[in-house]
C-alpha cells in the first residue's frame, strides 16, 4: 500500500518545524572535576552545585536565550588532563545539541573543533560552534569576535560570552533572523564605527554593538565568506544555515527510520517517497521558512551515471526510461529549495 508511515512522519515534522527550531540545544564543554561526563539541563535550577561559580555563570549565560531560551543546554566536564578535548569531543557524537561552546577554548584547539565538526556534518549531525576570534570560512562556525562586553561591574572576553550568542542563536525562532536582536544585560561593548561594522560583517564576523540606546547583533552572519560556483551567499546567514540543517535533519532521520531497508526499490516507491518529501516542503512553504516552488525528483544526471557504471548503454535510453529502471539498492533524489531570509535591509525614498 505504499509509504503512508513516512508519509505522515514527514507532515508531522514539517507542521513542528517552527516549534522545533525556536527551542534548540546548546552544548557546553566545561574545565571542572566535579559531576563529570555528560549531563543534560532543562533550566537553571537544573545546574549542578559541585560546579565553579565561572562554569555556572556559562549555564546561566546560555540559558538567556533569545526570545525564546533554549529547551536544553547539556554539559560535557572533562578535566582536561585524565580526559582531553578529544574524548569529550567523542563523548558528544552521540548526545543531540545544535551549537556547541568551549569558553576555555585555547588558541590551538579551534582548529579541532572546527575539523570535528565538519566530520560529523560528513555523516549527517547537522552541528556548529560558536567560536571566538576564529575566521574558520564555515558555515558552521560563527566567529564571535567583539570585546569589551560591559554588563554591571564585570567585562566579558569573547571567549566568555559565547555562550550567551549560542543561547540567544538556539532561542531565535526560524522565521527571523538574529540580526538586531537585543542583548538586554549588556551595558556596553568596544566601539565601533559604521565602516568598521560593515567590514567585520564581510569578513564573516558575528558582532554586538550599541545603536545609542541598547547593545544588539550587527548581523546574523557565520563565518563563512569564500563562495563557490556551487556554495553562495546562503551559506553566509545564521538563519538560512540553520534551516537547510533542519531539513538535512528531517529527511535523513526520516528517511533511515522509516524507509531504508523496508520497501522494495521500484519505481513506484520511489515515487510515493518523492510525494513524501514534496509535502514536506510544502509545510515549510506554509510556515515561510521556503519560498514558493520547492522541487523533489529523481536525479537523473546522478541515476545515468550509476547506471554507466553498471555497464548499461544510457545513450539508448530516454529520461523516463532511466527514471524507472531498476538501480539496485541506490535511490538517487535531487530537492531543489529556496531559503526564506528575514527583512534586514529596507531602502526607502521619501518624497515631498
Amino acid at each position: 500500500m505504499g509509504l503512508p508511515e513516512i508519509n505522515i512522519v514527514f507532515k508531522e515534522l514539517a507542521a513542528s518545524a517552527i516549534q522545533r527550531g525556536e527551542r534548540g540545544i546548546v552544548a557546553l564543554l566545561l574545565k571542572d572535576t566535579a559531576v563529570p561526563g555528560t549531563t543534560v539541563l532543562t533550566s537553571v535550577t537544573d545546574i549542578p552545585e559541585g560546579l565553579t561559580d565561572a562554569n555556572k555563570e556559562q549555564i546561566q549565560l546560555a540559558f538567556i536565550g533569545g526570545q525564546n531560551a533554549p529547551v536544553k543546554v547539556v554539559i560535557h566536564v572533562f578535566d582536561g588532563t585524565t580526559k582531553t578535548l578529544t574524548d569529550a569531543l567523542n563523548a558528544l557524537e552521540g548526545v543531540k545539541f545544535d551549537y556547541l561552546v568551549y569558553p576555555e577554548i585555547a588558541e590551538d584547539e579551534k582548529d579541532t573543533i572546527t575539523t570535528w565538526l565538519g566530520e560529523q556534518r560528513a555523516n549527517r549531525k547537522m552541528v556548529k560552534a560558536v567560536l571566538p576570534n576564529h575566521p574558520a570560512d564555515k558555515e558552521y562556525v560563527i566567529n564571535f569576535t567583539t570585546d569589551q562586553i560591559q554588563v554591571g561591574d564585570k567585562t566579558y572576553t569573547p571567549a566568555q560570552y559565547c555562550s550567551r550568542i549560542a543561547g540567544l542563536i538556539c532561542g531565535t525562532p526560524l522565521q527571523i533572523s538574529t540580526t538586531f536582536q537585543p542583548l538586554p544585560e549588556v551595558d556596553s561593548v568596544r566601539s565601533y564605527t559604521k565602516a568598521e561594522l560593515d567590514t567585520a560583517i564581510d569578513n564573516g564576523e558575528l558582532v554586538i554593538y550599541h545603536d545609542g540606546e541598547k547593545v544588539k547583533v550587527a548581523r546574523g552572519v557565520t563565518s563563512f565568506k569564500t563562495t563557490t560556483p556551487t556554495k553562495g551567499e546562503t551559506w553566509k546567514k545564521i538563519k538560512k544555515v540553520d534551516i537547510l540543517d533542519l531539513i538535512v535533519t528531517d529527511i535523513t532521520k526520516t528517511v533511515s527510520d522509516n524507509y531504508v531497508g523496508k520497501y522494495p526499490n521500484n519505481y513506484d516507491n520511489k515515487m510515493l517517497l518523492l510525494s513524501a518529501i514534496k509535502a514536506y516542503q510544502k509545510g515549510l512553504e506554509r510556515d515561510e521558512l521556503l519560498d514558493e516552488g520547492s522541487v523533489a525528483e529523481i536525479d537523473v544526471e546522478a541515476q545515468k551515471q550509476y547506471l554507466i557504471t553498471k555497464g548499461v548503454d544510457v545513450d539508448k535510453m530516454n529520461e523516463q526510461e532511466i527514471k524507472e529502471v531498476n538501480t539496485d539498492d541506490q535511490v538517487f533524489i535531487k530537492m531543489t529549495q529556496k531559503v526564506l531570509d528575514a527583512m534586514e535591509d529596507v531602502t526607502i525614498q521619501a518624497y515631498i
